[in-house]
């Protein structure tokens, strides 16, 4: 029987489970809600999902939304499509941090009666200043030592509007001289006058998130709060705040290492800038890896899990190549979709010997490597359309596809002899002609004899028009994500739109979302939001080629 090793996370809940700290595994998902997730955040929704869903526990979601002046609705919903799209069933537990503010309030409240809380009247300026650094202790706040009965005063007049924003704010008192710094007397509520997506105007106070997070895990009964390593440090204040608020069954922070993928943008920043300067069309364009833009451009949830699982979990920060996420979706698409013939760069093919009207249906089957999939019919006759690539006046060596004289494959079709070709005014050839041999049908010879060349072809009257746009990343790889200014270092050719593809009729009534192989091209995906029926918008999700080569360790038996 094999042994599967257990990540550090796995290893510490069974330990957990084990000494009867919980009996039972509860984990979030916490976003803030200003902005889009991205192909990092997947790995905390499936790692946290996946948790709860191998313990038999449960799994929240929850939105960390104490800090109005970012907040939108618009990144709720979108950030709630996209966990539940990744398959991350939260059931009927979707939560706000905004809907316990009252209890926040009640918690602070009680720090300043045990002593432990204090209102301070230090500016932005003069708290950095009292802070300390790394190699001096802080110095104590001049308001440390109010009395309990003041501070409650103060508390409650900053709740009821008395002062304007950074005048006041309410400080843990812990220890001025802590290593940590995080330690050193933290802000948790100040003064703020804005209006909530959630709450409104009832509030114009806000708690801090190093205050408000570990009350939400424990009010919720989180037993596990996974996040990332970057909160390593505060992990002493977490623990402070669910000590002193004197919770039962307090959660436990763990911290594990981001995902990072290379020569990609995530920052919301520069997003942001991509947006509003009219680079991308949106959060959701195919050429970001924004969940919503992966979704969009044709990833799967089940491609998004295989990389999450083969980026495994650790302490160490470490990026993974976009290669690898290219290989994640090629592995999970190539059994699942039809193959069909797509002329991307269509020049006319003429059968000049091919019976004039005549029209045969060949059945072709949609998957060689999947029969389950079934077959296809798509008509021939005596006008096609193939790729411009396929056709040379004056090929190199080695060229094995139609020039003159020279005898290639039709799919699925028949074996065709190229004669001669028609070119505009310009010099493009615009039309090839060619001679079929009736006898090649299905593609093979009854002489025996062979031909090197296999071309794909679409039947030109029966042809679906249609637009393909091919992507690149959008930044210049060779070059690096940034210049030494700090802007982005764009690849002008992050984006070809192919306006005048034909493909065969097969796929005249794809919707949003469906996806296909187009043989030799890669696999494209039914654009969700410029395709229309009758003007068929596709994005390339991936080429057919990879340069990542999956480690021995981790393949599949």
């Amino acid at each position: 029987m094999e042994v599967v090793s257990k990540n550090f996370i796995e290893q510490i809940i069974d330990k957990d489970l084990a000494e009867g700290v919980y009996d039972t595994v509860h984990t979030r998902f916490p976003p803030e809600p200003n902005g889009y997730l991205h192909i990092g955040h997947a790995k905390s929704i499936l790692l946290n999902y996946g948790l709860a869903e191998k313990y038999h526990g449960k799994f929240n979601m929850r939105f960390d939304d104490t800090n109005p002046t970012k907040e939108k609705n618009e990144f709720v919903e979108s950030i709630k499509a996209d966990v539940e799209w990744l398959g991350a069933d939260y059931e009927d537990r979707l939560f706000f941090a905004s809907n316990y503010f009252d209890e926040m309030y009640e918690c602070a409240v009680k720090l300043i009666k045990k002593g432990k809380a204090y209102v301070s009247e230090l500016t932005a300026e003069e708290m950095r200043e009292y802070r300390g650094t790394l190699t001096e202790p802080g110095k104590e706040d001049p308001n440390r030592n109010r009395s309990i009965e003041e501070n409650l005063v103060l508390f409650e007049e900053m709740k009821n509007g008395k002062y304007a924003d950074g005048e006041k704010t309410l400080r843990a008192k812990i220890d001025m001289s802590s290593p940590n710094i995080n330690m050193r007397d933290p802000i948790l509520y100040r003064v703020a006058h804005l209006s909530h997506h959630n709450t409104g105007d009832k509030w114009c106070i806000y708690p801090m998130y190093d205050f408000a997070h570990p009350i939400e895990d424990a009010i919720e009964g989180i037993t596990h709060s996974i996040c990332t390593l970057e909160f390593e440090d505060h992990r002493p204040l977490y623990n402070w705040v669910v000590e002193e608020l004197e919770y039962p069954h307090p959660p436990k922070q763990i911290e594990f290492a981001k995902m990072y993928l290379t020569n990609v943008v995530t920052g919301k920043r520069y997003i942001k800038k991509l947006v509003e300067e009219g680079i991308v069309d949106g959060w959701d364009d195919p050429r970001l890896v924004s969940i919503a833009a992966l979704r969009r451009r044709g990833f799967t949830p089940e491609s998004i899990r295989l990389f999450v699982d083969l980026c495994g979990v650790s302490k160490a920060n470490s990026s993974a190549e976009y290669s690898m996420l290219e290989y994640c979706i090629r592995e999970d698409l190539k059994l699942k979709r039809p193959r069909v013939m797509a002329a991307l760069d269509p020049i006319k093919l003429v059968i000049d010997n091919y019976p004039e009207g005549q029209r045969e249906i060949l059945t072709i089957a949609n998957n060689l490597e999947n029969e389950s999939l079934g077959t296809r019919e798509v008509p021939f006759e005596k006008e096609l359309y193939i790729d411009r690539e396929d056709f040379m006046e004056e090929p190199p060596r080695k060229y094995f596809r139609l020039f003159p004289g020279n005898e290639v494959r039709l799919m699925h079709a028949y074996f065709v002899t190229c004669t001669g070709f028609e070119k505009d005014e310009n010099g493009n050839v615009t039309v090839v002609h060619c001679t079929y041999d009736p006898a090649s049908k299905g593609g093979n010879s009854p002489d025996g004899r062979k031909v090197k060349g296999t071309i794909h072809w679409v039947p030109a009257s029966s042809s679906v028009k249609a637009q393909v746009r091919l992507y690149e990343n959008i930044v210049d790889e060779e070059k690096g994500v940034y210049n030494e200014d700090g802007s982005l270092n764009l690849n002008p050719n992050s984006l070809t739109v192919l306006k005048d593809c034909r493909l065969e009729p097969s796929v005249s009534n794809a919707k949003a979302y469906d996806s296909f192989q187009f043989v030799r091209q890669g696999f494209f995906c039914v654009d969700c939001r410029d395709s229309k029926p009758g003007e068929l918008v596709f994005n390339r999700i991936v080429s057919l080629k990879s340069s990542f080569v999956l480690p021995k360790d981790q393949k599949k038996e």
